[in-house]
């Protein structure tokens, strides 16, 4: 395994900046082999197909703004793909700096350790996938503005694209910086699950959820308090750990981490009330736009730019030729 890796070519769009991005962009990109476009107005689905669009290489190697990548992280996924893997999977973690930063952490997101390899679906701010399953016409989906990264995972495993992840490749990213802005992004992705017509079930199980320990706090009965407490407490028991586990690691003192456990628990009840509100705004969309919730049909019949569309026919041996196991591709990073 190589330690570290250049992409051949680096292509950046910019969705139509307004403060000052696109300048610094430009200057950055003066004294580089970096291409440049500005396509304002679009979201992240555009904005990813168009940049893989002007890549030439076999390979595609995608990140996200905001993010810092670890010195080996394109090494680590050209190898996957070198190894006749078709989707390497990164991994990702958050910087932990204030109370803040490692409550949110805790709430939204798992330890490595955590991870079903064979079930993990990669997010495109850490992944790099072989650029013929994109020729082919499994795009990242431009009707959806969230949760595309998921649609894209799950038409390449239907596709038979095989997945392969790689743990230590990762990149440091920021949260968002307030409850406000919390509360918005998951709104947002739950907004998306609906548009998408994913997670029914799991949405369904939190409204019921909340609705039982509503109704058995509004009867006050001992016997269904303490059952609801135990059950509540079992649902923190995931972010709590986490948060001790990363606090210790970090020589966190052991005061403050109890004292950071009150956000954690405001949090985790903030990010369920926001995935409840947004859900059915999703389905709404969702009935507005295509006529029906379509579950059973869902994201498989819809093409990247929203008509009906279906990639039964798409498998990895209709496929464009790409190098043979062991060649070494050419790599796109965006």
């Amino acid at each position: 395994m190589k330690s570290q890796r250049q992409p051949d070519e680096i292509i950046i769009v910019d969705g139509g900046s307004t403060d000052g991005t696109w300048e610094a962009l430009q200057e950055w990109a003066a004294a580089r082999q970096v291409t440049l476009r500005q396509l304002p107005g679009a979201g992240i689905s555009a904005g990813r197909n168009l940049a893989i669009s002007l890549a030439t290489c076999e390979a595609i190697a995608v990140t996200d703004a905001g993010t810092r990548a670890d010195q080996g992280w394109l090494a680590r996924l050209i190898d996957a793909l070198e190894d006749g893997y078709d989707v390497a999977s990164g991994f990702f973690y958050p910087t932990l700096e204030s109370r803040w930063d490692r409550a949110l952490a805790a709430t939204t997101l798992p330890d490595v350790n955590e991870v079903d390899a064979d079930r993990f679906q990669p997010s495109s701010r850490s992944v790099a996938f072989r650029t013929s399953w994109w020729q082919a016409g499994i795009r990242y989906p431009e009707w959806l503005d969230y949760c595309e990264d998921l649609v894209w995972d799950f038409s390449l495993r239907r596709a038979g694209a095989r997945f392969q992840f790689v743990p230590d490749a990762t990149v440091e990213f920021s949260g968002r910086s307030s409850s406000k802005a919390f509360a918005v992004q998951y709104l947002r992705y739950a907004r998306g699950d609906g548009k998408a017509g994913l997670f029914a079930k799991r949405h369904a199980a939190r409204y019921m959820t909340y609705l039982g320990a509503g109704a058995v706090l509004l009867r006050r009965r001992p016997l269904e308090l303490l059952i609801v407490g135990i059950l509540a407490s079992l649902y923190m028991r995931a972010p709590v750990r986490r948060l001790f586990a990363r606090d210790h690691k970090r020589h966190v003192a052991i005061s403050e981490t109890f004292a950071t456990l009150p956000l954690v628990v405001a949090l985790r009840g903030l990010g369920d009330l926001a995935k409840m509100a947004g859900y059915p705004i999703g389905l709404l969309w969702r009935v507005r736009r295509f006529g029906t919730l379509g579950w059973k049909t869902s994201w498989q019949r819809i093409s990247p730019d929203g008509d009906v569309w279906s990639p039964a026919a798409l498998t990895r041996e209709s496929l464009p030729p790409t190098s043979s196991h062991g060649d070494e591709p050419h790599v796109a990073a965006q």
